[in-house]
């Protein structure tokens, strides 16, 4: 039939054989563009009626025709009987049923644009729509992180640099980091899709209106196409500011995937932490039973598979980003049918990351800190070192000097056998801080002075311990304290719970 040839039929003399077909077609995955194709294609009728090169009648024909066919993929999805191999792509496969449907106004619809500006606003609103939806998700996430920080608001556990106990914070608290982490991933996918990128007027711009690379001579309205597309004020303001750039670049898939890419790796590093966590050697962190295996030899075997297949999928992740890159790097201005392959990485990688967050919000609900296995060494590797050192500073001791008293401090803890700063009497920390400030002094005359006007007494041990120190904390954004409540209420407002 006339109506299911390809649109370009016409000037090639052989039919494309079997292989050659199979080899092309696309509407095997950008069938899921369906919705943003139809809009797409009624903003350009409508427009078409207004500047008069098609009558209303062909107008509410091609609107109604593919409003039934947009039910009818709602309903049936890829199974959709319109979507043939044959006619290549999401926007021939609409186009053909419709004129089978409709007749001679939906010959009429592909007045003044090519399937390359048609392809380029179908990715425009895809990218758009679907940051959006990885945005809900990211929230989703953080509300879970909230839920956990608020459940482990009592709960101490040590922090880690170089993988080495470091200081004390609450459990809470770094819920809350990995929940600041997935909210900067929020602000990127918003800055480069919804508001756009400094706030270019050129990322508004709406590529109907550049046909196939040089626009049209027909007077199009492609302000008007803009602004039926508009629906979110932020989504497009204006036609293309320059017909060949709109339809060859891909800025914006780019921008898409590497925030992708970005939600994967602190996705990632969380599944890391957590897998580090809920071995023997840690024992920090429980999760629900449904999201681990066991092993098929090892009956004892409790694994982090879910945790571990997060962490994997960042490399497809990666991969998206750099096969996208390197497909455009070689590519001169103006549509390529490479670009075709763009689709596949992008929703590959909205896939793969859509996939991870569920997973990840499931996880996190249902986790706990195991108290009962933290408390016990809470206090091993001198986790309240930096707080004793910033105690000796309200003293009046130089900083560097207060290091090196508590560094000395936790060398004679070692050697003597003892585990915790607090097991050191007052008389000891006084030896040692009589004897740094005569070794940092530069002035011999003021060492006596000095040294009896340093001397710490017994309430000293209200900055030793874990417990002690994470109350202690007072700078913005601190693990513990106060300004971990200030954090808890902030991200309370953030998310309106």
């Amino acid at each position: 039939m006339a109506s299911e040839q390809k649109s370009w039929q016409a000037r090639i003399s052989e039919a494309t054989d079997a292989i050659a077909q199979a080899f092309v077609e696309s509407i095997s995955y950008d069938w899921r563009l369906y919705k943003h194709d139809i809009a797409g294609s009624i903003a350009h009728a409508t427009m078409l009626a207004k500047v008069k090169l098609i009558t209303d009648a062909d107008r509410d024909a091609i609107v109604n025709g593919l409003r039934e066919i947009e039910k009818e993929i709602d309903r049936d999805g890829p199974k959709w009987a319109g979507f043939k191999p044959e006619l290549e792509d999401i926007h021939m496969c609409v186009e053909s049923e419709l004129t089978r449907r409709i007749g001679e106004p939906g010959r009429r619809l592909h007045t003044g644009r090519s399937r390359n500006d048609q392809v380029a606003v179908d990715l425009r609103l895809w990218l758009n729509e679907s940051a959006g939806k990885l945005c809900g998700q990211l929230d989703d996430l953080s509300a879970t992180l909230l839920s956990l920080a608020e459940r482990s608001r009592d709960i101490v556990i040590p922090s880690f640099t170089h993988l080495q106990r470091a200081q004390p914070i609450l459990a809470g608290a770094e819920a809350l980091a990995w929940a600041t982490m997935f909210a900067a991933d929020e602000e990127r996918l918003q800055v480069s899709q919804v508001r756009g990128v400094f706030y270019l007027d050129l990322y508004y711009d709406c590529p109907l209106g550049s046909g196939a690379i040089a626009g049209s001579s027909l007077p199009l309205d492609c302000g008007c196409t803009a602004s039926l597309l508009e629906g979110d004020p932020r989504r497009f303001k204006q036609g293309p500011s320059n017909s060949i750039e709109s339809t060859a670049s891909r800025d914006r898939a780019c921008d898409f995937v590497y925030c992708c890419a970005m939600i994967a790796q602190h996705l990632s590093r969380w599944a890391e932490q957590w897998i580090i966590y809920m071995s023997t050697e840690f024992g920090f962190i429980k999760i629900a039973d449904r999201y681990t295996t066991s092993s098929s030899m090892m009956p004892q075997k409790r694994n982090p598979d879910m945790l571990e297949l997060i962490r994997g999928r960042c490399g497809n992740v990666y991969g998206d980003l750099f096969a996208l890159m390197t497909i455009l790097k070689g590519l001169p201005i103006g549509y390529n049918r490479d670009l075709q392959e763009d689709k596949r990485i992008v929703f590959r990688a909205y896939d793969t990351v859509s996939q991870c967050l569920t997973m990840a919000a499931a996880i996190v609900n249902s986790a706990s800190y195991d108290k009962d296995r933290i408390e016990p060494t809470l206090d091993r590797g001198f986790l309240d070192a930096t707080s004793l050192a910033e105690y000796l500073v309200t003293k009046g001791i130089p900083f560097r000097t207060a290091h090196h008293v508590v560094g000395t401090l936790v060398a004679k803890c070692e050697k003597s056998n003892r585990y915790a700063l607090s097991q050191l009497s007052v008389e000891e920390m006084n030896e040692v801080i009589a004897s740094s400030i005569a070794l940092s002094s530069t002035d011999q005359s003021q060492i006596a002075n000095r040294k009896s006007q340093i001397q710490i007494t017994d309430d000293v041990y209200t900055c030793l311990g874990a417990a002690n120190v994470v109350k202690r904390y007072q700078s913005a954004g601190a693990a513990g304290g106060k300004p971990f409540e200030d954090q808890l209420k902030a991200w309370k407002e953030r998310l309106g719970v």
